[in-house]
């Protein structure tokens, strides 16, 4: 005999959803200024209107243009969150996050201002022009225009009299390819050589707030987190550290940007075999604000002996690669580690990567 007894109906997976009349909003004005609070309901119903219409802004991610790393980091990165870069001096952190900004301009997804307490505008010009000399993906050889050519043909410029630096550049069919590179993307990607004086975090509040495209998406790349002013100065370097991240993660929120910052390595960290998260100089607000964490390590110190020993030529080639490490990752897979071959010649790297076959020292668990 066939069991004609029918299944229990779940409320909740069948007709139609009703949805509640009213969608409050909790507001009041204070001496501070406006606080509000959303229902669900009124959330849910801006993100309706905003994926009707098209503004898919805060949601979608902006690729960096390194391949793996958008991969791992779902998609790129996001309006609101704070992005953290670390690695000791010389790792290559300027130069990823400066490469990084160059792609997203490319691609057009964001507008990117570069911040820069180490190097000025001219210095940072000459990297771009010296990576458009190259295709970084490249597998041969390539003969492009380093930093010390760039800057011999400014000098030859300056001798002559009514010579530019792009009529020099374009002499060259290097130089020459660079300009027209640069040309696609020179009007989104402003450079800023900053003051410890001036560039304060409100400052750049208040620079974006003014010009942040409209209809667009901005990125903010800070070179680096530990030389951003704060007034009144704190009396330890942890506090004034904790201010300022604080203040970072509020802009991005506040004001729907997405802030990648470059933070520098304490005394323990520049003596490590391997950086870490905690090595990083200043409070432990840097790991509680950021919602992504990258960690640039150079491939040949970190790797473990045992692919050292037994095949020295290839232990060479470790020389030629970046380690990045996502320590931390609000968006997915954290402790990832992925390797990028190093164009430091010519201010890059190649963008496409590879996840580490090797092992790796694990500091936090033993050293070799």
């Amino acid at each position: 005999m066939v069991d004609t007894k029918s299944e229990p109906v779940n409320e909740e997976t069948s007709g139609e959803i009703t949805w509640p009349q009213e969608a409050p909003i909790w507001r009041v004005d204070t001496a501070y200024g406006t606080v509000q609070a959303k229902s669900t309901l009124a959330v849910l119903r801006d993100v309706e209107q905003s994926v009707r219409q098209g503004k898919l802004g805060l949601l979608e991610p902006i690729p960096t243009g390194f391949d793996l790393l958008d991969h791992r980091l779902g998609g790129g990165l996001r309006l609101g969150e704070l992005v953290l870069v670390g690695g000791v001096q010389g790792v290559g952190k300027t130069m990823m996050t400066l490469q990084m900004a160059r792609n997203i301009a490319v691609s057009g997804n964001a507008t990117c201002l570069f911040v820069c307490f180490e190097h000025d505008e001219i210095s940072l010009l000459q990297r771009l022009i010296s990576q458009e000399t190259i295709d970084p993906t490249a597998e041969t050889y390539q003969s492009g225009l380093r930093m010390r050519d760039i800057q011999g043909r400014l000098l030859e410029a300056h001798k002559r009299s009514g010579t530019g630096l792009m009529e020099a550049l374009s002499t060259d069919p290097r130089g020459d390819r660079a300009l027209r590179r640069l040309a696609g993307y020179a009007d989104r990607l402003l450079l800023m050589k900053a003051s410890d004086a001036r560039t304060t975090v409100e400052a750049l509040g208040a620079l974006v707030a003014k010009h942040k495209p409209e209809e667009g998406r901005l990125v903010l790349f800070i070179d680096y987190l530990q030389r951003v002013p704060a007034f009144p100065e704190p009396a330890e370097e942890a506090e004034k550290v904790t201010r300022v991240v604080q203040a970072l993660k509020g802009m991005a929120l506040a004001q729907e940007i997405a802030v990648v910052a470059i933070v520098a390595a304490d005394k323990e960290g520049l003596k490590a075999r391997r950086l870490r998260l905690h090595h990083f100089r200043g409070s432990s607000a840097l790991t509680y604000e950021a919602d992504v964490v990258l960690v640039l390590n150079e491939k040949y110190r970190i790797v473990s002996k045992t692919h050292i020993e037994f095949n020295v030529h290839k232990a060479q080639t470790y020389h030629d690669w970046l380690v990045c490490t996502i320590e931390k990752n609000r968006s997915g897979r954290d402790n990832v580690d992925i390797e990028f071959e190093k164009r430091f010649e010519y201010c890059c790297l190649d963008p496409r990567g590879g996840d580490v076959t090797e092992t790796l020292i694990e500091e936090r668990i033993y050293t070799e």
